[in-house]
This record gives C-alpha cells, sequence and structure tokens, in this order.
C-alpha cells in the first residue's frame, strides 16, 4: 500500500524560503478505497488525502505524506498524537534552521509548538479552544474585541470578527495592525491581530499549488486508483520543476508553456522507434490469426490499423481477428490488408 513520504531528492533540490505551511490536499477519485477521505471544503470533496509541506514564497511542495488510514507512513512522536507527528515527520529535515511554520487548526496544540520551539523552529496557526494546554478566554466578546494570553514561549488570541478567531503562535507579539482595509460600519482603518494578518497571507500555498496544477493537468481516466496517484506525483514534480525555472532563469514563462516545451525536449531526447514504412511496402506478407490472449482465448481481436487511421474513407473502430506478423499490425483481410502494404498513405 503506498503511504510511504515522497522521494528526499525533492526536497534536497531546493532550499526553502523562512516561512512554511503545512496542509491537506486532495486529488479526486471517486471509486472505491478504503482510505478515500471526504473534505467539504476541498473543491473535490471526495479522494485521496495528503499532507503537503509547502514554501510559501515559490509554492514549492517539500514533501507530503498519502493519508492511507492507521497504516499511513509517519513518525509517532509522544504526546503530539497524528496531527502532531504529521508535522514532524514532514519537518524532520527542516527543524533548527529558523523557519516559520504555518498550519491550521487540525494541527496546532500547544504541545507541537512548544515541541517546535525548543527546536528551533516557530509556528502559527488557528488553534481548538479544547487542546490541552490551551488558556481560557471570554465566552462573549463584541465584534472587533481582542483578548491576549500569553506564557512567555507561546501567545493565545481570541479575536471575535463575524465569529470567533481563535490563533497560537509563537513569533508574533500581542500587537494589533492595520489591514489596508476600511471597516464598513465606521469608516476607519480596519485592524486585526498581527499574527491573523501574517497567517492570512502565508497559509494558502499548498492551495495555490493546487489550483496552478489543476489548469493544465495529466490527470486521466483510470480505474486504478494507483495509476492516477502516479499521474498526480508527476503533476507535483513538473510543478515542482517550474518553480524552479522560474528562479534560475530570467525569462517569464507562463506554466502551460511551459509543460509543453518540457514535453517537446523529453520527445527530441527520447524519440520512439518508428515503424519503417520500408519494409511494408516491399517485404513479403502474409495474414495470420492475432495471437489469442488469457482472457479473450480464441476470439482474440485488435482493432484494425487502416480503418482506424485511414484518410481515404470514413474512420471507424473495426476490430479484426487478422494480422500482419511482421509488421505486428491487426488488419481486416480485405481491403485493409492490401492497402496497408501497397500505399504510402493509406
Amino acid at each position: 500500500m503506498c503511504s510511504m513520504p515522497s522521494p528526499q531528492p525533492s526536497s534536497r533540490s531546493f532550499i526553502p524560503y523562512k516561512d512554511l505551511c503545512v496542509d491537506e490536499s486532495l486529488m479526486l477519485w471517486k471509486g472505491r478505497l478504503g482510505f478515500r477521505q471526504y473534505i467539504p471544503s476541498k473543491r473535490h470533496r471526495f479522494g485521496i488525502k495528503f499532507f503537503v509541506l509547502c514554501d510559501v514564497v515559490t509554492v514549492y511542495v517539500q514533501d507530503m505524506v498519502i493519508y492511507t488510514g492507521a497504516t499511513t507512513s509517519i513518525k509517532s512522536v509522544e504526546g503530539l498524537g497524528v496531527s502532531g507527528s504529521v508535522v514532524m515527520t514532514l519537518l524532520a529535515p527542516h527543524l533548527g534552521k529558523g523557519h516559520v511554520l504555518y498550519v491550521d487548526n487540525w494541527h496546532s496544540s500547544p504541545m507541537l509548538f512548544l515541541d517546535l520551539l525548543h527546536q528551533g523552529t516557530g509556528a502559527c496557526g488557528t488553534v481548538r479552544l479544547n487542546r490541552r494546554g490551551m488558556p481560557t478566554f471570554p465566552k462573549k466578546m463584541k465584534r472587533g474585541e481582542v483578548t491576549f494570553r500569553e506564557n512567555g514561549t507561546q501567545l493565545a488570541v481570541k479575536w471575535q470578527d463575524k465569529r470567533d478567531v481563535n490563533f497560537l503562535t509563537t513569533v508574533h507579539p500581542s500587537a494589533m495592525a492595520q489591514s489596508g482595509r476600511l471597516d464598513h460600519f465606521t469608516g476607519e482603518p480596519k485592524v486585526k491581530p498581527a499574527c491573523v494578518l501574517d497567517y492570512n497571507k502565508k497559509m494558502g500555498a499548498v492551495d495555490r499549488a493546487d489550483m496552478i496544477t489543476s489548469f493544465v493537468d495529466c490527470a486521466r481516466k483510470s480505474t486504478k486508483w494507483y495509476k492516477k496517484l502516479f499521474f498526480h506525483l508527476l503533476d507535483t514534480a513538473v510543478l515542482n520543476a517550474y518553480t524552479v525555472h522560474r528562479k534560475l532563469s530570467e525569462e517569464r514563462m507562463p506554466y502551460k508553456d511551459f509543460r509543453l516545451k518540457l514535453v517537446k525536449e523529453l520527445i527530441q531526447e527520447h524519440p520512439l522507434p518508428r515503424r519503417s514504412t520500408g519494409l511494408r511496402l516491399t517485404g513479403r506478407h502474409f495474414p495470420s490469426f492475432v495471437p489469442p490472449t488469457e482472457a479473450q482465448g480464441q476470439s482474440t481481436r485488435r482493432h484494425c490499423r487502416v480503418c482506424l487511421y485511414t484518410t481515404r474513407r470514413k474512420r471507424e473502430r473495426k476490430l479484426t481477428r487478422y494480422m500482419c506478423s511482421s509488421c505486428d499490425t491487426a488488419l481486416c483481410p480485405a481491403p485493409c490488408f492490401e492497402e496497408f502494404h501497397t500505399l504510402k498513405n493509406y
């Protein structure tokens, strides 16, 4: 079962900036699968879930863990639970380097943030008030009111906007900052806690990466979930390559053009061997039966190549039991067999 983190070379080929974020990503899959997830806040809602570590500035995907239920490949950390262990697994190569991590309330907890702080990594994120170690806050607050609780290493914030907003941070002061917008009720500049402004600006890196790959992806319909997973990982690798290209090159190229150029260069470097038309037109050819397969037995059929690709008449998908063994091509006995071996452009 595929539950391993992404290959290590991905995290070694790009040194991330200061700010990182961990968030969930969802690959669409509606078929039967034991670890298929339902996340109503995501675009696809149903699918295979990933825990993704992403660079905030460039949206470079540093690492990911595929969620497979109880068999998910993470390093369990005592006292942090599954949500905290996921963060520690993804951040393992980046601890002690002064990074700042942004996470949502599923991962956030005072114990996790304290553990990260002891390993030289700051953290900020929304938090659930029922987490162990969280301070108490007033239950009812007026809109715009804010309450800070600090213990010397961590700052807990409750800010009343349209609804309660709860934050936990180890890198922000207990201060308010202007958001650059005006309050519709008073006309005055709108202020928010500094941690809220930073979080809103830096938390969406994983969603931006998903958005970019969704515009041009190579996913194809498949009845096998692991095939679609392969194409999803391939899209992620191409996005990372595009990110590195933007940083190393002065050329500003749209993502779609980059993918097209990449495909052309790969085809030039690894061309497919083409069948020689000379042998097709000059050699000795005899019809034979299509070899039986285990599934179809003696009634095995293949699509006639001439019927499928002809330019002389209407194309059709026609199955035949006959083929040319020397050309390894399925052909109708008449007139396709003769046309294929006598016409250059059949």
